[in-house]
Protein backbone atom coordinates (compact mmCIF):
# COMPACT_ATOMS: atom_id res chain seq x y z
CA UNK A 1 0.00 0.00 0.00
CA UNK A 2 1.53 3.47 -0.72
CA UNK A 3 2.47 5.86 1.90
CA UNK A 4 -0.07 8.78 2.28
CA UNK A 5 1.87 12.24 2.95
CA UNK A 6 0.98 14.05 6.30
CA UNK A 7 -1.36 16.39 6.50
CA UNK A 8 -0.27 19.43 8.58
CA UNK A 9 -2.78 22.48 9.50
CA UNK A 10 -1.54 24.49 11.60
CA UNK A 11 1.56 26.45 11.30
CA UNK A 12 3.73 25.35 14.48
CA UNK A 13 3.82 22.03 13.10
CA UNK A 14 4.81 22.43 9.71
CA UNK A 15 7.71 24.66 10.81
CA UNK A 16 8.84 22.03 13.57
CA UNK A 17 8.43 19.34 11.32
CA UNK A 18 10.70 21.61 8.32
CA UNK A 19 13.29 21.95 11.14
CA UNK A 20 13.52 18.84 12.19
CA UNK A 21 14.44 17.97 8.44
CA UNK A 22 16.95 20.59 8.29
CA UNK A 23 18.28 19.54 11.22
CA UNK A 24 19.25 16.09 9.65
CA UNK A 25 20.83 17.98 6.35
CA UNK A 26 18.17 17.42 4.20
CA UNK A 27 17.09 19.61 1.76
CA UNK A 28 13.23 20.67 1.39
CA UNK A 29 11.08 21.44 -2.31
CA UNK A 30 8.07 23.13 -1.97
CA UNK A 31 5.53 22.81 -4.55
CA UNK A 32 2.82 25.61 -4.54
CA UNK A 33 -0.83 24.58 -5.59
CA UNK A 34 -4.38 25.47 -5.00
CA UNK A 35 -5.70 21.74 -5.60
CA UNK A 36 -7.72 19.63 -7.68
CA UNK A 37 -4.20 17.78 -8.41
CA UNK A 38 -3.57 16.83 -11.97
CA UNK A 39 -0.56 14.67 -13.81
CA UNK A 40 1.01 18.01 -14.82
CA UNK A 41 0.96 18.89 -10.90
CA UNK A 42 2.48 15.29 -10.20
CA UNK A 43 5.08 16.11 -12.60
CA UNK A 44 5.82 19.22 -10.33
CA UNK A 45 6.37 16.90 -7.64
CA UNK A 46 8.11 14.33 -9.11
CA UNK A 47 10.39 16.88 -10.31
CA UNK A 48 10.45 18.64 -6.61
CA UNK A 49 11.66 14.93 -5.39
CA UNK A 50 14.55 14.26 -8.16
CA UNK A 51 16.29 17.90 -6.50
CA UNK A 52 15.45 18.07 -3.04
CA UNK A 53 15.41 14.96 -0.23
CA UNK A 54 11.50 16.16 1.30
CA UNK A 55 8.78 17.73 -0.76
CA UNK A 56 5.93 19.69 0.76
CA UNK A 57 2.97 20.49 -1.53
CA UNK A 58 0.67 22.66 -0.16
CA UNK A 59 -3.47 23.43 -1.30
CA UNK A 60 -4.18 26.33 -0.72
CA UNK A 61 -6.97 28.34 -2.92
CA UNK A 62 -6.39 31.59 -2.43
CA UNK A 63 -9.10 34.30 -2.26
CA UNK A 64 -6.41 36.95 -3.17
CA UNK A 65 -5.87 35.89 -6.57
CA UNK A 66 -9.37 35.96 -7.24
CA UNK A 67 -11.28 39.36 -8.21
CA UNK A 68 -14.83 39.16 -6.89
CA UNK A 69 -16.76 38.35 -10.75
CA UNK A 70 -14.66 35.43 -10.64
CA UNK A 71 -14.21 32.06 -10.19
CA UNK A 72 -13.53 31.14 -6.55
CA UNK A 73 -16.66 29.65 -5.23
CA UNK A 74 -16.51 27.02 -7.82
CA UNK A 75 -12.72 26.46 -8.19
CA UNK A 76 -12.88 22.70 -7.79
CA UNK A 77 -11.78 21.52 -4.29
CA UNK A 78 -10.83 17.77 -4.01
CA UNK A 79 -8.61 17.46 -0.69
CA UNK A 80 -9.14 13.49 -0.22
CA UNK A 81 -8.53 12.67 -4.12
CA UNK A 82 -5.23 15.51 -3.57
CA UNK A 83 -3.91 13.34 -0.56
CA UNK A 84 -4.56 10.03 -2.70
CA UNK A 85 -2.84 10.88 -5.63
CA UNK A 86 -0.26 12.75 -3.67
CA UNK A 87 0.35 9.39 -1.67
CA UNK A 88 1.07 8.03 -5.46
CA UNK A 89 3.28 11.36 -6.37
CA UNK A 90 6.22 10.81 -3.36
CA UNK A 91 4.87 14.18 -1.50
CA UNK A 92 5.78 13.94 2.39
CA UNK A 93 3.60 16.37 3.69
CA UNK A 94 0.88 18.61 2.53
CA UNK A 95 0.68 21.77 3.70
CA UNK A 96 -3.64 22.49 3.79
CA UNK A 97 -3.61 25.79 6.01
CA UNK A 98 -7.39 27.67 6.54
CA UNK A 99 -7.58 31.32 4.94
CA UNK A 100 -8.43 32.07 8.91
CA UNK A 101 -4.40 30.81 9.29
CA UNK A 102 -3.42 32.07 5.88
CA UNK A 103 -4.99 35.88 6.34
CA UNK A 104 -5.98 36.16 10.04
CA UNK A 105 -7.91 39.35 11.45
CA UNK A 106 -6.18 42.47 10.83
CA UNK A 107 -4.05 40.58 7.76
CA UNK A 108 -2.93 44.39 5.96
CA UNK A 109 0.18 43.36 3.74
CA UNK A 110 0.40 42.77 0.19
CA UNK A 111 3.40 42.77 -2.09
CA UNK A 112 3.49 45.00 -4.86
CA UNK A 113 5.27 43.78 -8.21
CA UNK A 114 6.10 45.22 -11.42
CA UNK A 115 8.65 44.61 -14.17
CA UNK A 116 7.96 41.05 -15.60
CA UNK A 117 4.37 41.94 -13.90
CA UNK A 118 3.32 44.58 -16.54
CA UNK A 119 1.03 43.72 -19.07
CA UNK A 120 -0.74 40.71 -20.53
CA UNK A 121 -2.22 39.35 -17.48
CA UNK A 122 -2.10 42.64 -15.69
CA UNK A 123 -4.26 44.39 -18.47
CA UNK A 124 -7.05 41.79 -17.28
CA UNK A 125 -6.46 40.76 -13.93
CA UNK A 126 -4.87 43.57 -12.68
CA UNK A 127 -5.32 42.26 -8.65
CA UNK A 128 -3.51 38.90 -9.72
CA UNK A 129 0.27 38.97 -9.85
CA UNK A 130 0.22 40.82 -6.17
CA UNK A 131 -2.34 38.43 -4.92
CA UNK A 132 0.17 35.54 -6.03
CA UNK A 133 3.23 37.56 -4.72
CA UNK A 134 1.76 37.80 -1.12
CA UNK A 135 0.60 34.09 -0.53
CA UNK A 136 3.84 33.02 -2.21
CA UNK A 137 6.21 35.22 -0.22
CA UNK A 138 3.78 33.82 3.01
CA UNK A 139 4.56 30.10 1.49
CA UNK A 140 8.16 30.82 1.37
CA UNK A 141 8.29 32.27 5.04
CA UNK A 142 6.01 29.33 6.21
CA UNK A 143 7.89 26.04 4.81
CA UNK A 144 11.29 27.85 4.46
CA UNK A 145 12.12 25.55 1.22
CA UNK A 146 15.44 25.39 -0.51
CA UNK A 147 13.64 25.24 -3.61
CA UNK A 148 9.91 26.04 -5.14
CA UNK A 149 8.69 24.14 -8.45
CA UNK A 150 6.12 26.29 -10.90
CA UNK A 151 4.97 24.77 -13.57
CA UNK A 152 5.71 27.19 -17.25
CA UNK A 153 2.23 26.78 -18.36
CA UNK A 154 1.90 30.16 -16.07
CA UNK A 155 4.75 31.32 -17.94
CA UNK A 156 4.33 35.23 -16.63
CA UNK A 157 3.70 33.83 -12.93
CA UNK A 158 7.05 31.90 -13.13
CA UNK A 159 8.59 34.93 -13.91
CA UNK A 160 7.43 37.49 -11.76
CA UNK A 161 8.28 35.02 -8.88
CA UNK A 162 11.72 34.94 -9.95
CA UNK A 163 11.98 38.41 -10.05
CA UNK A 164 10.47 38.45 -6.35
CA UNK A 165 12.83 36.20 -4.65
CA UNK A 166 16.08 37.71 -6.64
CA UNK A 167 14.49 41.31 -5.57
CA UNK A 168 13.97 40.75 -2.43
CA UNK A 169 16.91 38.48 -1.53
CA UNK A 170 14.90 35.35 -0.77
CA UNK A 171 17.38 32.60 0.22
CA UNK A 172 15.47 29.97 -2.46
CA UNK A 173 15.53 29.32 -5.79
CA UNK A 174 12.14 29.25 -7.75
CA UNK A 175 12.50 25.97 -10.52
CA UNK A 176 10.54 26.24 -13.77
CA UNK A 177 8.86 22.64 -14.86
CA UNK A 178 7.67 21.84 -18.62
CA UNK A 179 4.03 22.25 -19.46
CA UNK A 180 1.98 18.82 -19.55
CA UNK A 181 0.62 18.19 -21.97
CA UNK A 182 -2.42 16.09 -23.62
CA UNK A 183 -2.19 13.89 -26.39
CA UNK A 184 -3.83 16.38 -28.64
CA UNK A 185 -1.97 19.48 -26.99
CA UNK A 186 -4.09 20.97 -24.58
CA UNK A 187 -2.28 22.14 -21.48
CA UNK A 188 -3.78 20.45 -18.54
CA UNK A 189 -5.24 22.53 -16.09
CA UNK A 190 -7.30 22.22 -12.93
CA UNK A 191 -10.02 24.67 -15.40
CA UNK A 192 -10.50 22.36 -18.07
CA UNK A 193 -12.77 20.42 -16.10
CA UNK A 194 -15.09 23.34 -16.93
CA UNK A 195 -14.84 22.87 -20.60
CA UNK A 196 -18.09 21.19 -22.26
CA UNK A 197 -17.42 18.26 -24.66
CA UNK A 198 -18.20 20.46 -27.33
CA UNK A 199 -15.73 22.93 -26.34
CA UNK A 200 -13.20 20.08 -24.72
CA UNK A 201 -12.79 19.10 -28.97
CA UNK A 202 -12.40 23.04 -29.70
CA UNK A 203 -9.56 23.67 -26.86
CA UNK A 204 -6.47 22.09 -28.51
CA UNK A 205 -7.08 24.87 -31.42
CA UNK A 206 -5.42 27.20 -28.77
CA UNK A 207 -2.03 25.57 -28.80
CA UNK A 208 -1.76 24.83 -32.59
CA UNK A 209 -2.30 28.51 -33.04
CA UNK A 210 0.52 29.17 -30.94
CA UNK A 211 2.94 26.52 -32.54
CA UNK A 212 1.94 28.15 -36.19
CA UNK A 213 2.81 31.24 -34.85
CA UNK A 214 6.11 30.06 -33.58
CA UNK A 215 7.22 28.41 -36.61
CA UNK A 216 6.25 31.38 -38.55
CA UNK A 217 8.39 33.76 -36.53
CA UNK A 218 11.23 31.07 -36.74
CA UNK A 219 10.53 31.71 -41.24
CA UNK A 220 11.34 35.38 -40.52
CA UNK A 221 7.11 36.47 -40.39
CA UNK A 222 7.04 39.55 -38.09
CA UNK A 223 6.06 38.51 -34.67
CA UNK A 224 3.05 41.14 -34.64
CA UNK A 225 1.61 39.35 -37.71
CA UNK A 226 2.08 36.19 -36.76
CA UNK A 227 -0.02 36.87 -33.34
CA UNK A 228 -2.64 38.73 -34.96
CA UNK A 229 -2.62 35.19 -37.52
CA UNK A 230 -2.43 33.38 -34.11
CA UNK A 231 -5.74 35.51 -32.40
CA UNK A 232 -7.69 35.02 -35.88
CA UNK A 233 -7.47 31.46 -35.87
CA UNK A 234 -8.65 30.76 -32.60
CA UNK A 235 -11.52 33.14 -33.16
CA UNK A 236 -12.49 31.26 -36.25
CA UNK A 237 -12.40 27.93 -34.57
CA UNK A 238 -14.88 29.16 -32.19
CA UNK A 239 -13.76 30.61 -28.79
CA UNK A 240 -15.29 33.79 -27.41
CA UNK A 241 -12.50 36.39 -27.35
CA UNK A 242 -8.74 36.64 -27.44
CA UNK A 243 -7.54 38.46 -24.41
CA UNK A 244 -4.19 38.36 -25.72
CA UNK A 245 -1.66 36.42 -28.11
CA UNK A 246 1.99 38.27 -27.73
CA UNK A 247 5.43 37.61 -28.39
CA UNK A 248 7.72 38.70 -25.26
CA UNK A 249 11.25 38.36 -24.67
CA UNK A 250 11.51 34.98 -22.75
CA UNK A 251 13.47 36.32 -19.58
CA UNK A 252 11.98 39.45 -18.66
CA UNK A 253 8.53 39.23 -20.76
CA UNK A 254 9.38 42.98 -22.30
CA UNK A 255 9.27 43.66 -26.31
CA UNK A 256 11.00 41.10 -28.39
CA UNK A 257 14.84 42.08 -28.48
CA UNK A 258 16.97 41.10 -31.49
CA UNK A 259 19.03 38.03 -30.85
CA UNK A 260 17.03 36.60 -27.55
CA UNK A 261 14.84 34.31 -27.23
CA UNK A 262 11.14 34.67 -27.65
CA UNK A 263 7.58 33.51 -25.64
CA UNK A 264 4.83 33.40 -27.22
CA UNK A 265 1.86 33.67 -24.44
CA UNK A 266 -1.85 33.71 -25.01
CA UNK A 267 -5.14 33.97 -22.92
CA UNK A 268 -8.50 33.42 -24.70
CA UNK A 269 -12.23 32.25 -23.50
CA UNK A 270 -13.99 29.22 -24.67
CA UNK A 271 -17.53 29.66 -23.76
CA UNK A 272 -17.01 30.64 -19.98
CA UNK A 273 -13.77 28.71 -19.49
CA UNK A 274 -10.42 31.27 -19.64
CA UNK A 275 -7.45 28.77 -21.29
CA UNK A 276 -3.81 29.95 -20.62
CA UNK A 277 -0.56 28.52 -22.43
CA UNK A 278 2.44 30.07 -23.91
CA UNK A 279 5.82 28.51 -25.85
CA UNK A 280 9.05 28.67 -26.63
CA UNK A 281 10.46 30.26 -29.95
CA UNK A 282 14.27 29.77 -30.16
Amino acid sequence: MTQQPMIVIELQSLRAWVANEHSKGATVALVPTMGALHEGHLDLVRLAKSKADRVVVSIFVNPRQFAPHEDFDRYPRQLSADVERLGQGAADLIWSPSTAEMYPAGFATRIEVGGAALGLETDFRPHFFGGVATVCCKLFSQVMPDIAIFGEKDYQQLTVLKQMVRDLNLPLEIVGAPTRREADGLALSSRNAYLSAEERAIAPILHRALEASAAGIRSGTDTDAATKAASAAVMLAGFAKVDYIAARDAVTLGPPQLGHPLRILAAAWLGKTRLIDNIGVA
